[in-house]
């Protein structure tokens, strides 16, 4: 890819800081334009400001969690790709089953590959 060539702007809404800033990392390695949020509420906030063509979202977050996320940026932000991510504990429903049923465009169960993620946002 040519330098300066920017492949879309993710906004990555994810409380574990590590692993937002290594997504952050990652995906700017590959052209993407990359903004963070720790929760859903920021992600909205950010959004506003100046939007971003993929949310990439956690579900489980303090403060707004990500089905609060989702359902944000259906209503304000219908053109804006929704990829959701979780680990599910065991035990625990199908929280990415949910997140599909209420229209996001994809899905990633934690841990999962970069590669797998990249081929999520280049398909969407």
């Amino acid at each position: 890819m040519k330098a300066g060539v920017v492949k879309g702007s993710v906004l990555i809404a994810e409380d574990d800081e590590e692993l937002r800033l290594a997504l952050k990392l990652a995906l700017e390695t590959q052209g993407y334009s990359v903004r963070l949020a720790a929760n859903g509420k920021e992600a909205l906030q950010h959004q506003r400001q100046d939007p971003a063509t993929v949310l990439l979202t956690d579900i489980f977050m303090p403060d707004a969690d990500g089905f609060e996320a989702i359902d944000g940026f259906h209503r304000e932000f219908p053109q804006t790709k929704i990829v959701a991510m979780s680990g599910e504990p065991r035990g625990m429903r199908e929280y990415l089953s949910v997140a599909a049923l209420i229209g996001v465009d994809a899905t990633l169960k934690k841990p999962f590959k970069m590669d797998a993620l990249l081929q999520v946002l280049q398909s969407l």
